[in-house]
């Protein structure tokens, strides 16, 4: 692209000057500041259509369609057979968790979270940088929402309100919570799982996790030690004493011990929804107590 631009040094009338025309090329800057406005563009475009679909999924008052696409993450074998045997039902856990919270905190509706199984996905999502700024994160987020549509349209009978994308492993000794992710923005979660029975449970503790981000839920853990934030991270905040606590407030995604020691659920019967969470996923009235 170039920019003509007619600086008249003169008139041809008065001085028998003749107008020089300039080209004057885009530096850089301006390229960038060209590249941020279309960035910005889409993304008010998007915000918009994300917000409302937002308010319709978290009003309660028909169920949230949630499908789930496995994703072999290392590759093995063993990891192909165990994506084999999952069913609906390997996420029941998921809806009966979410469907008991919300009864408690008054929802009427029947199955407030419905999660299905769709085919696996043969490729791996966008890498996000080790250290990412702020521009790298809005442009792997774009580039998520882009592939997350790609790689579904074959199969997408229903439009989701979210899709999760299961990468499993085969097993190893520690789960880590922080590997998952789930974005509020683009109604999409990645969970990082294992494979096998002994870690189902688990499994659904991280996918209720993020789940639950990216209908609006905040992480309620300090990210430097994994601990669960006192009192809305706490699964019991007013029990006496405080420590041990029983269980886990799920976005504080551990149960806390002590005030410097905490352990993963095992399953999601170890877990609650705590006010906090419910007043970002509106389960709650955001004034009430």
């Amino acid at each position: 692209m170039t920019m003509l631009v007619e600086i008249g040094l003169g008139s041809k009338n008065q001085n028998n000057i003749t107008p020089v025309t300039h080209r004057l090329w885009p530096t850089p800057l301006m390229f960038k500041a060209i590249r941020i406005s279309i960035l910005l563009a889409v993304l008010i475009v998007v915000a918009g259509t994300t917000w409302l679909t937002q308010q319709r999924t978290t009003d309660w008052a028909y169920s949230l369609w949630v499908r789930v696409y496995p994703i072999n993450a290392d590759n093995h074998p063993e990891t192909d057979r165990h994506i084999d045997t999952l069913t609906d039902a390997s996420f029941d856990d998921v809806e009966q968790f979410i469907a008991t919270e919300a009864a408690r905190y008054g929802v009427t509706t029947s199955d407030p979270v419905r999660i299905d199984l769709g085919r696996p996905i043969l490729e791996q999502p966008p890498a996000l940088a080790e250290r990412p700024n702020v521009l790298d994160a809005i442009l792997w987020s774009l580039k998520m929402r882009w592939w997350a549509s790609t790689v579904t349209e074959d199969q997408e009978d229903y439009q989701p309100d979210v899709r999760v994308f299961v990468r499993y492993h085969q097993p190893a000794t520690t789960m880590v919570l922080e590997n998952s992710v789930g974005v509020r923005k683009g109604m999409f979660g990645i969970v990082n799982a294992y494979t096998g029975r002994a870690y189902r449970g688990r499994n659904n503790v991280v996918f209720a996790h993020e789940l639950l981000h990216t209908i609006g839920a905040s992480d309620k853990y300090n990210p430097h030690t994994n601990q669960p934030v006192a009192p809305q991270g706490l699964g019991e905040p007013d029990r006496e004493p405080l420590y041990p606590q029983r269980l886990a407030e799920i976005m504080g995604g551990r149960i806390a011990l002590s005030d410097n020691r905490a352990e993963m659920p095992r399953t999601l019967k170890q877990a609650v929804i705590g006010p906090e969470t419910a007043r970002e996923i509106r389960l709650l009235d955001e004034n009430s107590p």
